[in-house]
């Protein structure tokens, strides 16, 4: 162990003799961290580690302070809680690891402690009841948008600040067909999460995903509740309502072939659904939870493609990347599109910034991601971006000023034989 990890755990570590920092529901597992050798290959990839330059905000050094916590006499103190909540859970760590450690289940259970343990000022936890008061509901969303269309004109800031997206007021109130028929022969039937951001900031991203769906020989389903499948929450340690709308979703689609995602957070949290919840029924559920572009990939294809002459840089968004390791796929599916010339930004592997809401309650450090991001995909030379997830989209146009397509929507006029 360093002796800059060993001086901040004696910092870190508070006497209370009979206690330790985990309680008894779902603590990290002693298993998990022992599989971490400490070798220090995760750094590089690590976005905290490079904003803040301290190995307590590295994995290995977060992994250190997981076991400290199931020390007799150790406690959440406000250092502890500063160095978790200063992790983005872009897990980076989890690819380029060479030990196999499983970081994403430690910190899934490490975010549920500390929202019942953390020292956070009042101000935080108002925050971050805000944030999911307003994001995990569609329709409030909707309300907001009108706002943000005049928010040059009112004497108030509207919520996002520069991340605030620019909306058409039609766009925003669009709803999707609740079933859209398999065009020729039908491939299957299949349900599309529509997410809650998704569908008010980005609701041309669901139309072009079921256009691109049907076109394959998809029956696109298309509940419209419920409204969020908890993954802001379940990402962020708020446990009882992420398992509650968890619930609700395992309900409104186990009954189709596949539940398709075209937001990767949402993908993610749908996937873990079986681990989150230790159900059966969830597993079950979770087994066929598919990524727009895993689904599409797995199938040959049927639509013709006409070309879309553009040169386009792709973007990893993180819990497609890292947390469901679907990285080829929308390359190919790109790369299929005729006159598309794809080219490949440095650092891949590194965060936006975006992170669920990170960029929220962390607004400094993930400016210099975003700025960090943007800056590697400028150079690239490309006239357009590809990203699959809203988070990311806001955040890259936030210090980029070039067009960011869904790769659903470069797609979707492909087969349109249209331009973006």
């Amino acid at each position: 162990m360093s002796g800059e990890v060993a001086s901040a755990l004696s910092t870190l570590k508070q006497a209370d003799p009979g206690n330790t920092a985990w309680d008894e529901i779902r603590p990290p597992s002693l298993d998990l961290i022992s599989d971490c050798v400490h070798c220090g290959f995760c750094l590089p990839t690590c976005p905290s580690y490079l904003v803040f330059e301290d190995e307590m905000d590295s994995p290995r050094g977060r992994i250190v302070l997981m076991r400290i916590g199931h020390e007799e006499g150790s406690s959440v103190s406000p250092e502890m809680t500063t160095h978790f909540d200063q992790c983005l859970g872009c897990m980076a760590c989890v690819t380029a690891c060479p030990s196999g450690v499983q970081y994403d289940k430690l910190i899934e259970r490490v975010r549920p402690q500390l929202e019942r343990h953390g020292n956070r000022t009042w101000a935080e936890r108002a925050l971050r009841r805000a944030i999911f008061a307003l994001f995990t509901h569609p329709a409030r969303l909707r309300a907001l948008v009108p706002f943000m269309a005049m928010q040059r004109l009112l004497p108030f800031k509207v919520p996002f600040g520069n991340l605030a997206p620019k909306v058409p007021l039609r766009a925003a109130v669009q709803r999707l067909a609740e079933v859209t028929p398999a065009q020729g022969e039908k491939r299957g039937r299949i349900a599309l999460m529509q997410g809650c951001v998704q569908r008010v900031f980005f609701s041309d991203v669901n139309a072009a995903t079921v256009r691109v769906l049907a076109a394959e020989g998809w029956e696109v389903h298309a509940p419209r509740n419920p409204r969020c499948c908890g993954a802001l929450m379940s990402h962020t340690g708020v446990e009882d309502e992420a398992r509650e709308l968890a619930h609700r979703t395992i309900a409104a689609y186990e009954g189709f072939e596949y539940v398709v995602a075209n937001v990767s957070g949402c993908g993610s949290a749908m996937k873990d659904y079986g681990h989150f919840l230790g159900e059966d029924r969830a597993r079950a559920f979770s087994s066929k939870v598919r990524d727009v572009h895993e689904i599409l990939a797995a199938h040959p294809p049927r639509a013709k493609r006409h070309p879309v002459p553009l040169k386009v840089a792709y973007h990893d968004a993180c819990h497609l990347a890292h947390a469901q390791g679907i990285r080829a796929q929308p390359r190919d599916l790109l790369r299929g599109i005729p006159g598309l010339e794809l080219v490949e930004p440095a650092e891949w592997e590194l965060c936006c910034g975006s992170a669920g809401i990170y960029n929220l309650t962390h607004p400094a450090a993930a400016k210099t991601l975003g700025v960090r991001k943007a800056e590697n995909l400028r150079v690239t030379g490309a006239v357009a971006i590809a990203a699959a997830n809203p988070g990311c989209a806001l955040q890259i146009g936030a210090y980029l000023d070039l067009p960011i397509y869904h790769p659903m929507t470069l797609l979707d006029h492909s087969i349109r034989g249209t331009r973006p």
